[in-house]
């Protein structure tokens, strides 16, 4: 049965739900406070990375977050506030940062981004779509005996969850990136992952959605949700009111604001990321994360791009140049023939990923509103998740069995 659906939120998980509601035949709109030009989805490192299957949530993290409190240099810088939401989230990350809770969410990580990796390519083959995508892999850099050692045995257990990765040696890797002089001890070799142009996938599926007759508000915020015996009734916006059957909160960082008002507290922190570009020739052709710095590099459609970092700090978009640097001196000790100019560095953009607690998104349905499916969570694996999350919330609207067991994203599970 066709249902007139709303989308609050217009990042890759929006778009990617209202690909697959207006598919099912759903009457689609989506509204966002944007214009639908910048964020997280325009500004990530563009992977599709299998290989992450190991949660943000995991032993030892809670311990290096205090010890980088005081480091704004740090790969994760969490800014110490009186907040009660902040603490009830670090209370909950600091209970979820468990071996047992690694185990438990290493086949979900895996499975969710295997579908939406599968996902990608069809949505590319079906539609025709002409964004970049290249499946050519990740490395994992490291520069100490100590990180290869643990990127050893990170790739061991992915190779047990069925991932086709292998180490590297120095010799090797000579031969994968013969054009570029890297200042490291080995690697890992991730050849299930790929990447693409975040942006050019963006365009092409705005194209596609306003060509198939998806309804996009733009610079519309969301006041108010008007609700009536357990159901959201109609969204009050800064320009208008919107009535629908289904709504579909996909508003990244800034969903708890909005499920408050329905008496849903998610458990979300707005962690920022940062990116820089050189169009200058840099000779990688490979993606790459260098390890100890946390920073990533890939190589997208006529430029490189330099991202990392996780800022949680609350939800602002200032630039913070200490941490900018850090990127930019990173990709200098990792390949020292790189040196980005104070202009691309001036030039950085950042972006707000929603970051839940145990590093798992939420998606489905809360108990106290009916017709509302919440999407968001998803932390730096939005783009890796993208596809195969739209993919479920339009399962969860059509009434269709989800392709994947829906429990662990539960937004109402308890940490």
């Amino acid at each position: 049965m066709s249902k007139k659906v709303i989308v609050i939120g217009g990042g890759i998980t929006g778009l990617c739900s209202a690909y697959y509601l207006q598919k099912e035949g759903h009457q689609v709109s989506i509204i966002d406070q944007s214009n639908l030009n910048s964020g997280a989805s325009y500004v990530n490192a563009g992977y599709l990375s299998p290989s992450h299957i190991i949660p943000l949530s995991a032993p030892g993290v809670m311990k290096k977050g205090v010890k980088w409190m005081f480091n704004q240099s740090s790969p994760l810088y969490i800014k110490p506030r009186l907040n009660s939401d902040f603490l009830k989230w670090t209370w909950a990350f600091n209970k979820s940062c468990t071996s047992k809770h690694v185990s438990k969410a290493i086949p979900v990580i895996r499975d969710i981004t295997l579908l939406s990796q599968d996902l990608y390519d069809s949505i590319k083959q079906d539609e025709g779509f002409s964004f970049h995508y290249d499946k050519k892999g990740l490395l994992m850099l490291c520069q100490t005996d100590k990180m290869l050692e643990e990127e050893i045995k990170v790739a061991h257990l992915a190779k047990e969850n069925g991932l086709d990765v292998s180490e590297v040696s120095l010799e090797a890797l000579k031969i994968l990136e013969p054009n570029v002089d890297l200042n490291v001890k080995g690697a890992t070799y991730f050849k299930c992952d790929s990447h693409m142009t975040p942006h050019e996938f963006m365009e092409d599926m705005k194209a596609y959605l306003k060509k198939t007759g998806v309804n996009f508000f733009t610079n519309e915020t969301v006041n108010d949700i008007e609700v009536e015996n357990g159901k959201i009734s109609s969204l009050i916006t800064n320009k208008q009111a919107h009535k629908a059957d289904e709504f579909i909160l996909a508003a990244g960082s800034w969903t708890p604001i909005l499920s408050k008002k329905l008496g849903i507290k998610l458990l979300v922190q707005a962690g920022k990321g940062y990116r820089i570009n050189t169009e200058k020739e840099t000779g990688i052709t490979i993606p790459a994360i260098l390890t100890e710095a946390k920073v990533a590099i890939t190589p997208m459609n006529g430029f490189t791009r330099f991202a990392g970092t996780m800022e949680i700090a609350g939800i602002n978009h200032n630039i913070n140049k200490v941490r900018v640097e850090a990127i930019a001196n990173a990709a200098t000790r990792y390949y020292p023939s790189i040196k980005l100019t104070e202009e691309e560095k001036n030039n950085a953009a950042s972006g707000l990923r929603p970051v839940s607690p145990d590093g798992l998104p939420y998606i489905g349905k809360s108990k106290k509103c009916s017709n509302l499916v919440i999407a968001t969570g998803h932390a730096m694996m939005g783009w890796s998740m993208g596809a195969a999350t739209g993919k479920l919330v339009s399962e969860v609207v059509s009434d269709k069995k989800a392709s994947l067991n829906l429990l662990p994203f539960h937004p109402d599970r308890k940490f």
